[in-house]
């Protein structure tokens, strides 16, 4: 149950059956600000770790829970590679409905706060010549005179440097920017370009792996602000901010209060037989497709 930087745990219900995959079993679901993770409280190596980014919808129908038995569930439907998967969660206590509202708030926070980790091109980023910041966001540098070297004669704009991304704007038009969250930089360098050295971010593949140059003069400012960017960039990759902020009336329990001694099995796996734990959760649409191929 170890936690990445910057995750922290919001929720934690228990007794929860997943449903679909493993029906009949007591478990614990928790609920982060990345991700849901659900283990069985018998055998916590039975467990899956669903990131809201794959999530599709949430809905609550009604499910055939072996604990519970005809009882409304969380139907989570999710996409990955192309491919669907459904979750079904069934809280175990009769009438709480604290299952379906942590799950669908915290996910409805993370999908209304994407500036933090999504790259933006041309979004309305501006007001008034001033970067309208998001919520725990910090201006550090603002350069005026930054030149976008995205076309043959490039753009004059403005550059914003903050503690959750790195901003450019044209002076000429404030709707042709670039959000680019320290979340998806792949690289900060100084490279020699047709029109001088420059400084050249590079962003993630999940991103689509863009490359986008700066030209700021002279030399020593391209220097000092390249530096500034990879310093931010790095305390950043430390603690990270995602932007989801939601907080329980009712706190959860201590991380440390909810570990799980792993227990030596004796068994041996027979490696001839191929198992795939996906299966049981592949959606209705995928089961057709498997088949025929």
């Amino acid at each position: 149950m170890k936690m990445r930087p910057g995750e922290v745990l919001i929720d934690c219900l228990e007794p929860i059956e997943d449903t679909k995959g493993n029906n009949g079993e007591k478990g614990r679901l928790l609920v982060t600000n990345l991700r849901i993770i659900w283990h069985s409280v018998v055998l916590p190596r039975v467990n899956l770790s669903v990131g809201y980014n794959c999530f599709v919808n949430t809905t609550t129908r009604t499910a055939n829970s072996k604990l519970r038995g005809q009882t409304e569930a969380l139907y989570i439907l999710t996409k990955c590679n192309n491919t669907r998967f459904e979750f079904i969660f069934t809280n175990v206590i009769p009438g709480s409905p604290r299952l379906f509202a942590s799950v669908i708030s915290v996910h409805r926070a993370y999908e209304t706060s994407k500036m933090y980790r999504e790259l933006k091109l041309r979004s309305a980023l501006i007001q008034n010549k001033q970067l309208r910041l998001l919520p725990k966001e910090q201006v550090y540098n603002k350069i005026n005179g930054v030149w976008n070297l995205s076309s043959d004669q490039g753009n004059l704009g403005t550059f914003f440097i903050t503690n959750v991304r790195v901003v450019w704007h044209a002076n000429m038009n404030d709707s042709f920017n670039v959000s680019i969250p320290y979340l998806q930089i792949r690289s900060i360098k100084i490279r020699d370009s047709k029109f001088g050295l420059a400084l050249v971010i590079e962003s993630s593949q999940a991103t689509g792996g863009y490359v986008l140059g700066f030209k700021i003069d002279p030399v020593e400012k391209l220097e000092e602000i390249a530096k500034e960017i990879h310093s931010l960039h790095k305390v950043f990759s430390v603690s990270p901010i995602f932007g989801v902020d939601y907080e329980m009336e009712e706190k959860p329990q201590q991380l440390e209060d909810l570990r799980v001694e792993q227990i030596e099995e004796d068994v041996e796996i027979e490696a001839n037989e191929p198992t795939d734990a996906f299966v049981a959760y592949f959606a209705d649409g995928n089961k057709v497709f498997f088949k025929l191929q």
